[in-house]
């Protein structure tokens, strides 16, 4: 029998056999929360502070580690089926043909660190690039497909790429032709041998597909160009690669409009990866995800595509971009047991005419994340979709993303009014102006510590400084409040940001655009309520005086230079703004004259 003793007053004291009895239960029923959830049950919470403790340790290695490792445990198992294009490969495959393309890219010689960008829609080859600039000690830049010429040129500048891997386009996008529009030298250029007055560090333009385009190599010749001895290096250096290395970047835009580059280890996106599947409890059932949602963006690369190595799971890419029916048909023929989305996704996936033409009965689980779920939503989602363990995650690409996610038995109501509990090995706290930790249920700024925060902004020590304090705190610019039980809801943001669909949108970035329109005086970007996004990007213009400008105007300015979701749905024009005492203009106030004016408070209200 296990001896517990107490220390006190009294010195040390034996228990009674009912005392131990006691004690032995209350552990055991901690062990078993531990083992069912990955937590124990914390006691009621005072201040705004919470942690999610684990039994479970940390991975202390590389992807292309646990990749590995994957492949030597289930090598025949399937890793990717993509529907459209009619490919599947195994786990080995995967790993075999990454470390194919990470051969190649040491032959072409690029190195340890150097940055490659990935400029495309869902597609094998992304997932190639993900799995061998891992194994290859590369950093990959993860580049959004909806970028135009000024926003690629900022991305591919900042971090130096030494390499752009692209598609031939996207929707309406042609993207050699935008590249070559930044680097016309490419007219001239040997493939491989580049030499930009634009971006000096850019060698290498490779484009997916069989077309052969000027100054680039084609994917499948960096596929072949490999050789045994570069093949045998890349193995070698799984043993000298380290786990805090940097492995990618992904751009966040900025308040002053200028996208931040948030660099992520191994170690960051790997673990978060591996404990956002354990609380979905993939590591104890076959898992199939539908991935509807994009690789470029952490919700598809890291709670995606890194479930491959984290649990073996396999990721079904229903079509390169979303499409509402090709979804539901993935989850009928691959009997997909998980399925992803933001709430936009789901409501126009459950009314698309078609809905109750498919089976849904293998689905048991899946994530909700993004923006604000309505409840309604989330009703359907659990019922008609058959996703009853459906869980709501919270995060930001700085923090790997997830650092909140709800159980899969969390009650509905926390579900929907929150955006659940702290993450394994990650705490929380909210704090007030001053930076000291409210009271539970005291809104304030939503801070955050642990394995999940980025190693910093890429070539941006000032604006790292500002989020991560010396402690290691990250701070969200989310007002949130934590109740007694840990749920933490995010009731507000301390920036002006948007969120349309899932789409961070930051205002000052179209300030900035339409300031420079020759007849724009003055102009304020907010957000108004959308039934369906969530968000939409509304405008109040101020002409200059004299000058008579047209809405039609004003969105064909912004679709010239900004991505198509950043391009305001509403442009009001004005003569003036709301302001405070001190000349400030009030956001607020034009949110709220903007909400009535165009007759929006029934969704405001909701």
């Amino acid at each position: 029998m296990i001896r517990i003793m107490a220390s006190g007053v009294f010195g040390r004291v034996p228990f009674t056999r009912l005392q131990e009895r006691c004690m032995l239960h209350q552990k055991l029923q901690q062990l078993l929360r531990v083992v069912r959830y990955g937590h124990t049950a914390v006691e009621k919470l005072t201040l705004s502070y919470t942690h999610g403790a684990s039994s479970t340790p940390m991975f202390g290695m590389t992807i292309g580690q646990r990749l590995q490792q994957q492949a030597e445990i289930n090598p025949d198992k399937e890793a990717v089926v993509f529907i459209r294009e009619n490919i599947r490969k195994t786990i080995s495959q995967l790993l075999d043909e990454a470390d194919q393309l990470a051969a190649g890219l040491l032959q072409l010689g690029v190195r340890r660190g150097e940055r490659v960008g990935i400029w495309g829609p869902n597609s094998l080859e992304w997932v190639l690039t993900q799995y061998a600039t891992a194994r290859a000690g590369i950093i990959m830049v993860n580049i959004n497909p909806q970028y135009r010429e000024e926003e690629l040129e900022y991305a591919l500048k900042k971090v130096g790429c030494k390499a752009v891997i692209a598609a031939p386009g996207y929707r309406d996008l042609d993207y050699y032709k935008v590249l070559y529009s930044i680097i016309p030298e490419l007219a001239t250029a040997y493939p491989g041998d580049i030499h930009s007055h634009i971006l000096p560090q850019l060698k290498l333009l490779i484009m997916m597909g069989d077309d052969q385009y000027r100054g680039a190599l084609k994917f499948s010749q960096v596929m072949e160009a490999g050789t045994n001895k570069d093949r045998a290096a890349i193995l070698d250096l799984q043993n000298r690669l380290q786990f805090d290395d940097p492995v990618n970047v992904q751009f966040t835009s900025g308040t002053t409009g200028f996208p931040k580059g948030a660099t992520l280890s191994h170690h960051n996106i790997l673990n978060n990866s591996y404990f956002t599947g354990q609380r979905l409890d993939y590591h104890r059932r076959e898992t199939r995800v539908c991935v509807p949602v994009p690789l470029y963006h952490c919700f598809g690369m890291v709670l995606g595509c890194l479930q491959i190595p984290s649990h073996g799971a396999c990721c079904v890419f229903p079509s390169p971009s979303f499409d509402a029916e090709a979804t539901l048909q993935a989850v009928q023929q691959e009997r997909c047991t998980s399925l992803y989305g933001v709430p936009t996704m789901f409501i126009d996936m459950l009314n698309h005419p078609n809905f109750s033409l498919y089976d849904y009965s293998s689905l048991y689980t899946g994530i909700m994340a993004g923006s604000p779920c309505p409840a309604a939503v989330m009703t359907k989602v659990k019922q008609l979709l058959h996703m009853p363990e459906v869980t709501v995650c919270y995060g930001l690409t700085e923090t790997s993303p997830v650092t909140m996610q709800s159980y899969r038995d969390s009650p509905t109501e926390k579900r929907i009014s929150t955006v659940g509990q702290c993450g394994a090995h990650t705490e929380a706290k909210v704090v007030d102006e001053a930076g000291e930790v409210v009271p539970i249920g005291t809104p304030g700024e939503l801070c955050t510590r642990g394995y999940t925060t980025m190693l910093g902004y890429w070539d941006d020590p000032h604006k790292t400084a500002e989020a991560i304090k010396p402690d290691r705190w990250f701070f969200t610019g989310d007002i949130a409040t934590i109740d007694e039980d840990g749920y933490c809801k995010i009731v507000g943001r301390t920036k002006d940001m948007i969120i349309r669909g899932g789409e961070n949108i930051y205002p000052t970035e179209i300030e900035e655009l339409l300031y420079t329109h020759p007849k724009v005086k003055d102009v304020q970007v907010i957000g108004v309520p959308d039934e369906r996004l969530g968000e939409e990007v509304c405008a109040w213009v101020q002409p200059k005086d004299g000058q008579t400008v047209t809405e039609a105007e004003i969105k064909a300015y912004c679709k010239e230079m900004l991505s198509r979701f950043k391009v305001p749905r509403y442009v009001q024009f004005v003569t003036e703004y709301p302001l405070t005492v001190t000349g400030k203009v009030q956001k607020y106030k034009i949110r709220e004259e903007a909400v009535k004016s165009l007759r929006l408070e029934d969704i405001h209200s909701h």
